[in-house]
């Protein structure tokens, strides 16, 4: 018999044409790897193992990872070993802590910000450098808040303060629950964000009070035997423009991005409660309230709620009156600017501005890789489009399918129709 291996160009084509309905089959028998339930490896007629480029982590010929552009990765497969890594956390639990690390996030609308989670990262660094002697990380919160996930960003511990008077701009009532907790617990560390949120002035108080020299502007931190509380801190200064070093204080506030939050542990969140009563203090200051604020003024880096308009908008006047209804600050896509539509300040992107908003809700953009750079440090998108197999669809926490324009009318006329409604009760 002769050893000449015979070829079947029809099933070699079929295997190559993931489009025709054999595809799977003839992939299955041909298939010895399988990753994410699809073949990526198999024996190819000569002998030499043959990959398949669209495979999820196909690593190319110089050793570049290829970029998924069929959704696997962003879409359902994603998702799915996004909750299995979420599931396989490994569970900490420190019953005796050797000392305690104070964290006062700014908790805006609420939630945990990216700049919280950063700084509960660094406040999980300094806790458990030391593996036979971990620390425990101590939040305090200040008013209501809607977080479920407290134990996932690395919180041990949780003093819960939501009293009326905590509750908007009070930083004497709250520096005077800081100074119980202080008097109770004794934490070794006080982390702060450096935010104009109330990060930045309340850490300074603390500072005063404790009578300790605040580091403020902390981007890193790293290990120095010779500091007398083992570490030591790189700050900005100089408006930004130089790095100062110098022993890590009792009392920091640390910029955004000071380390990676806390992704591969979930911790207890034991909540606890203050044995010592809180003196009430007479406060000098009154709030107020906010000041309503022009979301078109808003710079795009620094506004929560983006109102992003894409090719797939037909009717700009009834975008802008629709963003005006939101109260949203308006974006666009690099078409939309493109074609005069919006201003270049206003574009999204890698090749625009990269955006931090709360809530990201994008209308006909199908969603480039530069735009998806973007918006990747968004909290939650939402995507209005016609297409539901376009990256962006992919991408949003919420996708709406439909027409543009009859979904923002329609939305526009719940949220005035809802603040008539509220405006009858009063």
């Amino acid at each position: 018999m002769s050893e000449i291996i015979r070829r079947d160009p029809r099933r070699e084509w079929i295997a190559r044409n993931r489009l025709h309905p054999d595809n799977a089959a003839v992939l299955a028998a041909l298939g010895v790897n399988r990753a994410g339930g699809a073949v990526s490896e198999w024996m190819g007629p000569s002998g030499v193992v043959r990959k398949d480029p669209r495979a999820i982590g196909f690593i190319g010929p110089n050793g570049v990872k290829r970029i998924d552009r069929s959704g696997l990765q962003q879409g359902g497969q994603a998702t799915a070993a996004t909750t299995a890594a979420r599931d396989s956390r490994r569970t900490v639990t420190i019953d005796q802590p050797a000392f305690l690390v104070a964290v006062v996030p700014d908790l805006t609308g609420g939630r945990l910000s990216g700049h919280d989670k950063d700084l509960l990262g660094l406040a999980r660094r300094v806790a458990d450098a030391d593996a036979e002697q971990p620390g425990a990380v101590v939040a305090i919160l200040f008013g209501e808040h809607k977080e479920e996930a407290l134990g996932e960003a690395g919180i041990d511990r949780v003093v819960h303060l939501d009293d009326e008077f905590y509750a908007g701009f009070a930083p004497e009532a709250r520096l005077a629950a800081l100074s119980a907790v202080e008097r109770e617990m004794t934490p070794r560390f006080w982390l702060l964000p450096d935010s104009p949120l109330g990060g930045a002035d309340l850490g300074r108080r603390l500072a005063l009070r404790l009578g300790e020299r605040a580091a403020t502007g902390v981007w890193q931190v790293e290990a120095d035997n010779e500091a007398s509380l083992g570490w030591r801190c790189t700050a900005r200064g100089g408006a930004g423009s130089l790095d100062i070093q110098r022993p890590l204080p009792r009392v920091a506030l640390a910029l955004a991005e000071c380390a990676e939050p806390v992704d591969e542990t979930r911790h207890a969140a034991e909540h606890l409660t203050l044995t010592a009563s809180i003196p009430t203090t007479l406060s000098r200051i009154e709030d107020l309230g906010q000041v309503a604020v022009d979301p078109a003024g808003v710079a795009l880096a620094e506004a929560e709620f983006i109102l992003s308009g894409g090719n797939g908008v037909k009717q700009w006047d009834a975008f802008h009156h629709a963003a005006k209804v939101l109260g949203a600050t308006e974006g666009a896509s690099r078409v939309a600017v493109d074609d005069g539509f919006m201003a270049r300040d206003r574009q999204v992107g890698a090749t625009g501005t990269w955006v931090t908003a709360r809530v990201y809700m994008a209308v006909g953009i199908s969603g480039a890789i530069q735009h998806l750079q973007g918006i990747q440090r968004c909290d939650k998108v939402v995507a209005i489009n016609l297409d539901p197999g376009c990256d962006i669809i992919k991408r949003a926490d919420l996708a709406v399918i439909g027409d543009s324009t009859q979904i923002l009318a329609a939305l526009v006329a719940m949220v005035e129709q809802q603040r008539g409604g509220q405006r009858d009760a009063a």
